[in-house]
């Protein structure tokens, strides 16, 4: 039988861990009391614990606690039943609120510890139902919001299906509009013509029913006693604004700017405006099923909640009926509405099931691996044989074959970080699918993670083999040499695989996250982006050699310029300057983007982090050229100013680290390992890694091939520096979920409150 210790650590929700009943605290203290035998305890008092039983959870020792109770109290308790701890409801004077007392605990003094023992157990009780009944308010009132949303999409709907049937019926007609002003009255007007009375009376009295309907719906239409009047063309004149009635009286709910486009709704008789229109109409209907996914999810948890807390307080917290009906409506809405009445399908969205780990990934991940080693060994051997690294051969090699065959290296180094970031995740029980927004279907986990890293590595290694090989045969080297650019295209080729295969999901979520990368300003910023693009800071070796990589191949294949051009040219120069930049950049427009969404100063701080590792970046690039004693000064202090203020903002933003009033010395008061000196171990490690561009301005004189594998060194310190920096900040981010119990995501509704005025 599994105790129910490990039962409530395996389904308790981390980021409601502080709300749930604090069971070890309160088997410590029950623990304590059984050991405890003093002389000042009353003799049936001393008996109280003697026959106690520690079972499967505290609770059976609850249970035997109030059997003894009841026992050794008969003479004042004569209920022979008595084998459960009673409690009363009583109010708090001065206000509403209820809480809950231990009957039991009168009988005891004030300095007995059984005494502190239930008033240890009563805090408990009211932590829990407390915190559910707030949180099943919450959830309620968010139905009720997403039933008043869905209503009015289907009140649209009607109200358009009714314009397009009459589109259909008077093909000669190019009047009929569905007209949106984006005024904050958000007028909603349906404007009918036609050739004749009788088809204006029919359209009239199909708008009469759809008004009716909205109104049987609480759905109030202002001006509507411009029903009737016509236009001077004949045409049945009407202004309407959808009036739900909200919680506070001077808020509306109105639809949004962004859903119904002035100018389309305009001029929505042409066949790309009805396209978009209804492409519009398309994105708010998905916007509220994925609300009623996030809402059904949200009950889950708080059922899940429930009952973990009813086996303590079974006669108090046996009333989650609310919660399981508001379930059991969701579903049927769901299954009406967005699944066509289909159960199944509806179950595919409101509860997905989650892969399982196979055995088979983690045999590919081990076969891979053994693979990869082989091949490597094999390469090393024949690149001594052929004297690749000779000074003849040198620098051929380090120009067309290093960068490419570097870029997939970087790339799995980073896949492998990303695996030990996973499983460390996950171990922690940190949930990083609801931080990143990640679907738990279709997420990697971090076998998956390690079999992509070993997977590409073997396929790279094997062709750096493959390339020996045919230059040990005679081939030309220029044909030879275009065996890493094919690789790299059928990289790129696999990455935009439209088929279903080879993680898919994961690959197009990776193109999405780089498309809002690269237009920052113009996308919302979520964290997965910002948290990619600091992802994209550590891999600028890695954009450098890609651009060697496609100079040479166009060079080569093409015939477009000389390859000596690809190190020594003026583009060559100013796109290195570009590429250096440009992951600043892009993270600097982001927090710009965030501020103007949200209005915190503390995104235009972190903005000037990114701008002064720009400045720092462009002043190493120059200084790798100008070799003298000004750009050395230069390169020192912009370094030095880009260096503390990014260990500023790892320890103490994104790492929440070096609080002096925190009770673990200048760290955070909330630490998930258990094992304080790691994270002082990892402040020294992040300043030592940060520190690694001081070999930039320190120039070692070595050989050509010791210099790239130095470069490649430092590049591989960063991207291990960026895989040790993810576990932390992403450490900080759910302490803060857990702080703030925000275990479920807030969907962005289509009808939003607008002020009434």
């Amino acid at each position: 039988m599994v105790k129910f210790s490990k039962e409530l650590e395996a389904q308790l929700i981390p980021e409601w861990k502080e709300a749930f009943v604090n069971y070890w605290q309160l088997k410590k203290q029950i623990k304590r009391i059984r050991l405890s035998r003093l002389p000042t305890k009353p003799p049936h008092a001393a008996q109280l614990f003697a026959g106690v039983d520690f079972g499967r959870s505290i609770f059976d020792s609850l249970r035997s606690i109030a059997a003894n109770l009841a026992d050794n109290l008969r003479p004042s308790y004569d209920d022979d039943n008595l084998t459960v701890i009673q409690v009363r409801r009583k109010t708090v004077k001065g206000s509403e609120e209820e809480i809950y007392e231990t009957e039991l605990a009168q009988l005891f003094s004030e300095e007995d510890e059984v005494r502190v023992f239930f008033e240890s157990l009563d805090e408990e009780l009211n932590k829990v139902n407390q915190f559910y009944k707030k949180q099943e308010s919450e959830f309620m009132e968010r139905g009720d919001t997403l039933n008043k949303q869905l209503q009015i999409l289907l009140d649209l709907k009607t109200i358009i299906s009714n314009r397009r049937w009459f589109k259909s019926s008077n093909p000669s007609s190019n009047s009929a509009s569905f007209s949106h002003s984006p005024s904050r009255n958000s007028d909603y007007s349906e404007r009918f013509g036609g050739e004749s009375d009788e088809t204006n009376s029919e359209v009239s009295s199909q708008t009469e029913e759809v008004i009716t309907t909205l109104e049987k719906n609480g759905i109030n239409l202002v001006n509507s006693g411009m029903r009737g009047k016509k236009t001077k063309k004949g045409k049945p004149k009407m202004g309407m604004r959808i009036d739900v009635p909200a919680t506070n009286p001077t808020r509306a709910i109105t639809a949004i700017t962004s859903m119904l486009l002035e100018d389309l709704v305009n001029n929505p008789t042409t066949t790309g405006g009805d396209f978009i229109f209804k492409r519009k109409i398309q994105s708010a209907e998905k916007m509220i099923r994925s609300a009623f996914v996030e809402l059904y999810r949200a009950l889950g948890l708080l059922k899940t909640y429930s009952s973990l807390n009813t086996i303590a307080f079974s006669k108090i917290l046996k009333k989650f009926d609310k919660v399981v009906r508001l379930m059991d409506e969701v579903e049927s809405i769901f299954t009406k509405h967005f699944a066509n009445n289909d159960r199944k399908k509806a179950m595919k969205f409101l509860r997905p099931q989650q892969n399982k780990d196979s055995h088979m990934v983690t045999f590919l991940v081990g076969l891979s691996t053994g693979c990869f080693v082989s091949l490597f060994c094999v390469y090393a051997i024949l690149a001594h044989l052929c004297g690749i690294f000779s000074p003849s051969k040198e620098p051929r090699y380090m120009e067309t074959v290093y960068p490419v065959f570097s870029v997939f290296a970087l790339l799995s180094l980073h896949l492998f970080m990303y695996g030990c970031n996973l499983f460390m995740w996950k171990r922690t029980r940190i949930n990083y699918n609801f931080i990143f927004e990640f679907s738990p279907t279709t997420a990697l986990k971090h076998r998956d993670a390690f079999l992509i890293c070993t997977s590409l590595m073997t396929t790279v290694v094997g062709a750096m083999v493959i390339h020996l090989l045919l230059r040990a045969a005679g081939f030309s080297p220029s044909q030879v040499d275009a065996i890493p650019g094919i690789l790299l295209l059928v990289f790129i080729m696999l990455l935009i695989c439209p088929f279903d295969f080879f993680y898919r999901p994961t690959r197009y979520c990776f193109i999405r996250v780089l498309r809002n990368i690269a237009c920052s300003p113009f996308y919302k910023v979520l964290l997965v982006d910002f948290f990619m693009a600091d992802q994209l800071t550590s891999q600028i070796p890695l954009l450098r050699h890609l651009e060697t990589t496609s100079c040479h191949f166009f060079a080569t294949i093409f015939k477009t310029h000389n390859p000596e051009a690809c190190h020594s040219g003026r583009l060559y120069m100013e796109i290195t300057y570009i590429i250096s930049f440009m992951p600043y950049y892009w993270r600097a427009l982001q927090c710009a983007r965030r501020w103007f969404d949200d209005s915190d100063v503390n995104h235009l701080k972190n903005m000037g982090k990114y701008v002064s590792a720009m400045v720092a970046a462009g002043a190493r690039v120059t200084y790798s050229r100008q070799d003298n004693h000004l750009w050395f000064v230069i390169v020192l202090i912009t370094s030095t100013v880009a260096t503390v203020y990014q260990l500023y903002w790892d320890f103490i933003k994104d790492w929440g680290f070096l609080n002096p009033n925190s009770k673990n010395p200048w760290l955070r008061d909330d630490l998930i390992l258990k094992n304080k000196s790691i994270y002082y171990m990892s402040i020294a490690l992040n300043v030592v890694l940060r520190l690694t561009w001081v070999e930039t301005i320190l120039h070692f004189k070595v050989g050509r091939v010791q210099s790239r594998l130095l470069e490649f060194l430092l590049a591989s310190l960063e991207v291990i520096r960026r895989g040790h920096w993810n576990f932390y900040r992403l450490e900080n981010e759910h302490l803060n979920n857990v702080g703030r119990y925000r275990a479920v995501k807030t969907v962005p509704l289509p009808f939003r409150e607008m002020d009434s005025d």
